[in-house]
């Protein structure tokens, strides 16, 4: 399958080196480019990506605001945050706006490579130094005393948590579970009504304390 990619960064120059890295590479459609937050909310609206390559650092609104923006509205698209930002405050921010990835530009161009594949089969990429943070904030930060448990949840909807934590979309549960996407889009909603999670990061970090998958 074809992934269909929406370049988003307010330097023309790293646009540029961007496009002249994966316009070649087999499988990757760049179907557009944005210099701001605004433009790229309307560009993921009209063009349809499944993978935008987002910055932080944009002139109008961030690139945080960005995506939780294009999520909003695009549930399903997988976003990578491209930034020269490492910290921890910029990290989670973009995690729980609704990126499924992130790596700094300092990053090779093999480690972007690999985001961008992962992006586009639904599963999260974080690069290794920025991983460890939320490794580290998944085994000791939140109150998972006050927390709801997986026991509340049915059979079937323990199965669908576990998929939905190692990274699998719905068309991918439906298969795995021989049940359709509707039903998985409905117990999806179960799911996080029930655990009071709010994005898909929240959710791994929910499997990861719980031992559902491993981090």
């Amino acid at each position: 399958m074809t992934t269909r990619l929406l370049l988003v960064d307010d330097h023309a120059v790293v646009r540029s080196g961007l496009r002249m890295l994966l316009e070649n590479e087999r499988n990757v459609e760049i179907i557009g480019e944005a210099s701001s937050a605004h433009e790229a909310i309307e560009a993921a609206l009209r063009l349809k990506p499944n993978v935008i390559l987002m910055d932080i650092g944009l002139p109008d609104l961030s690139g945080i605001d960005a995506t939780r923006e294009i999520k909003k509205h695009m549930p399903d698209v997988s976003i990578v945050a491209l930034t020269i930002h490492e910290d921890e405050e910029y990290f989670f921010k973009m995690l729980e706006a609704g990126a499924t990835g992130y790596v700094p530009k300092r990053a090779a161009p093999d480690e972007l490579l690999t985001a961008i594949r992962a992006a586009a089969t639904g599963e999260v990429y974080l690069y290794p130094s920025l991983a460890k943070l939320l490794v580290r904030d998944f085994l000791n930060g939140g109150r998972p005393s006050e927390q709801p448990t997986s026991s509340e949840l049915t059979d079937r909807e323990q199965e669908v948590l576990t998929y939905l934590a190692e990274g699998a979309n719905n068309e991918e549960i439906a298969s795995a579970l021989v049940i359709s996407p509707k039903t998985v889009a409905r117990h999806r909603e179960n799911i996080m009504r029930k655990l009071n999670l709010h994005s898909r990061s929240e959710l791994v970090r929910y499997a990861i304390r719980k031992g559902i998958i491993k981090a």
